[in-house]
């Protein structure tokens, strides 16, 4: 554990980096917040470290389930808030029935994964990983490194939310032709000249297919064997949503068959043992992840699209928010619900 300073309502963080650190110090600045920093990852064992606290502070690969729920129930936590947008990991009724806050950052910098998934497309598409790799070797050759133009290939984006309208706008000033899937379309990428169309059309037409929508039930694994045989041969598939949007699998299949020309990944279904560690002196235990390493036309990031200066920033501030709001009025400024 990570000491941590101030007064009144403390506040434990869990899976907390150096980058936490000085953000959520930085943002805290002037609030009756006690703030405890946890390296650990939330489970049902760490959750024992939060005795005291009256709200806890969870990332994406924390377990949240209805054990750990009770637990920091048991010990008077009343708010458990999130430093991100997305809370599939989340037991919404355990924590209902359990009386408890959720809280979550709805948005804090869409260009920071749009530009991100942006990146992940030009290296994948002009190959400057390899690039780099080869000169540095004194191989200048450009065998096996040809790409393509962007302009007039066809981009179809799956959630044009926050993220995919910015990413809309970016690829229609590289000269894409736009297509998009949601069932809330956004009238600003209709005004840029997005046009809206069924899943399959997209499926179909598009050279380049960008996943921006959450992890919902509709959504899990909506890239599968099916979505695939739909897809125009070669495509270039890149995902930095939620992981199990995709099939990995199925994506595999794709990759061994040629369907799937490029793969590009931010996110990945079994991320919660492997991203945001340092692997390099072990193993990777996962043999399906392993077997995505092997393909010369993989390009996978581990989770850091978010990973900017003004993301960070933004996401400290939200969540100092949202327990100073549940200080005052216990409820948050951004509260997660369940449906009833």
């Amino acid at each position: 554990m990570l000491a941590g300073s101030g007064c009144l309502m403390r506040m434990d963080i869990f899976s907390a980096k150096p980058h936490d650190l000085v953000f959520l110090r930085e943002a805290a600045q002037g609030a009756a917040l006690e703030l405890q920093f946890h390296e650990a990852r939330l489970n049902p064992d760490a959750a024992r470290l939060a005795q005291g606290a009256q709200a806890v502070c969870a990332f994406v690969n924390d377990d949240l389930g209805r054990d750990v729920i009770a637990a920091l129930s048991e010990m008077g936590v009343g708010l458990i808030a999130l430093r991100s947008a997305g809370f599939n990991h989340v037991d919404l009724r355990a924590a209902r029935e359990a009386g408890m806050v959720v809280a979550r950052v709805p948005a804090y910098s869409p260009h920071a994964v749009a530009e991100h998934t942006v990146a992940l497309i030009l290296t994948l598409n002009r190959k400057t990983h390899r690039a780099f790799n080869r000169v540095r070797e004194g191989n200048f050759a450009l065998d096996g490194m040809m790409g393509f133009d962007m302009h007039g290939k066809v981009a179809g984006i799956v959630g044009t939310g926050l993220i995919g309208t910015v990413l809309a706008r970016i690829l229609t000033g590289f000269g894409c032709e736009v297509l998009a899937s949601d069932p809330d379309p956004s009238a600003e990428c209709e005004a840029m000249g997005v046009r809206y169309v069924e899943m399959a059309e997209l499926l179909a037409r598009s050279d380049i297919i960008t996943l921006q929508c959450p992890l919902t039930p509709r959504t899990h694994h909506l890239i599968d064997d099916a979505a695939i045989a739909r897809m125009k041969r070669g495509v270039m598939l890149v995902n930095t949503s939620r992981g199990a949007v995709v099939d990995t699998r199925a994506v595999i299949r794709g990759l061994k068959s040629g369907q799937i020309g490029t793969l590009g990944l931010d996110v990945y279904e079994e991320e919660g043992d492997l991203f945001f560690e340092d692997l390099s002196q072990s193993y990777i235990p996962d043999d399906v992840f392993a077997r995505l390493l092997t393909f010369p036309n993989v390009l996978i990031t581990g989770h850091q699209g978010f990973f900017t200066r003004e993301a960070l920033q933004a996401i400290a501030r939200t969540t100092i928010d949202n327990i100073t709001c549940f200080q005052r009025e216990g409820v948050a400024l951004y509260p997660v619900t369940l449906p009833d």
